[in-house]
């Protein structure tokens, strides 16, 4: 399937199974860990470099997300989210932007509703099956493996130089 990525404004994405490998880990204290790819978070900096919106929208709330996307730049991020295509609605609306010009990725069905809102859709290799009839591009790369970066990757083929990765 060919589609143009020329005038991608938005990249919004999940967190639990897409920018980590979906486990959650609690600490006898109640602290909950995630792991994140160093690769995604390069990529998503990127993203930024170019003029490209990354969102987060997940339906749990984690401090440790918060702390992320503070880390890499993110400064648009919305929690405990239940209705994801209200909210990336209402982000598109905000920059106005087109199904055309936002990208979503997700791995489970809690994303079919953004997925049908966004004009662009990419999903880990190991999502869940039931998402696949409604997904342009099945990574390579499985949850937790830097999905996130593949797809950037593909959106910014041919757009990034050396000196965009010196200066991130």
């Amino acid at each position: 399937m060919k589609k143009d990525f020329s005038n991608i404004k938005l990249f919004a994405m999940d967190v639990d199974g897409t920018l980590t490998d979906g486990k959650i880990y609690i600490g006898n204290d109640g602290e909950v860990m995630k792991a994140f790819n160093a690769k995604d978070g390069l990529g998503i900096k990127l993203l930024i470099k170019k003029g490209i919106v990354p969102i987060i929208i997940t339906g749990r709330r984690s401090k440790i997300v918060t702390r992320r996307c503070e880390e890499i730049g993110i400064t648009v991020l919305y929690q405990g989210v239940r209705d994801k295509a209200d909210i990336l609605k209402n982000v598109m609306a905000k920059y106005d932007c087109t199904p055309e010009q936002t990208v979503y990725i997700g791995d489970d069905m809690n994303d079919l509703s953004a997925m049908q809102t966004a004009g662009i859709t990419f999903a880990p290799a190991d999502c869940a099956a039931a998402l696949l009839p409604y997904v342009d591009f099945v990574l390579t790369q499985k949850s937790g493996g830097a999905p996130v970066r593949e797809a950037i990757d593909i959106i910014l083929e041919n757009r990034l130089t050396l000196s965009d990765y010196e200066s991130i």
